[in-house]
């Protein structure tokens, strides 16, 4: 990379580097291709993320977001979609011009 990067932003650009792989994973090489960074600190960016749960090293070698990481986008996802129904609710009251 032409740039330092901090520790920080390395987790990071890995972990948006995994995003669409859940299930099949990238390997290291792969991450270092897609972040533009050196396999030794893919190495240890994904040793951070392993080590705070969220992500995986699976059977085949390669590396996955985790149940945990999943479960975040889950929650955030089941929220919005209370938040939706909330507002949908709101401007029908509104629309119907009984709002309390």
């Amino acid at each position: 990379m032409t740039q330092t990067v901090s520790a920080a932003a390395r987790v990071l650009r890995v972990l948006k580097a995994l995003k669409g792989h859940t299930v099949t994973g990238l390997s290291n090489t792969e991450l270092a291709q897609l972040t533009q960074d050196s396999p030794s600190n893919i190495t240890r960016a994904m040793q951070t993320l392993i080590e705070e749960g969220m992500a995986v090293k699976l059977d085949n070698g390669r590396f996955a977001h985790s149940i945990g990481l999943l479960q975040i986008a889950q929650a955030h996802a089941e929220h919005m979609a209370r938040l939706t129904h909330r507002m949908q609710e709101i401007n029908q009251r509104i629309a119907a011009g009984s709002m309390n």
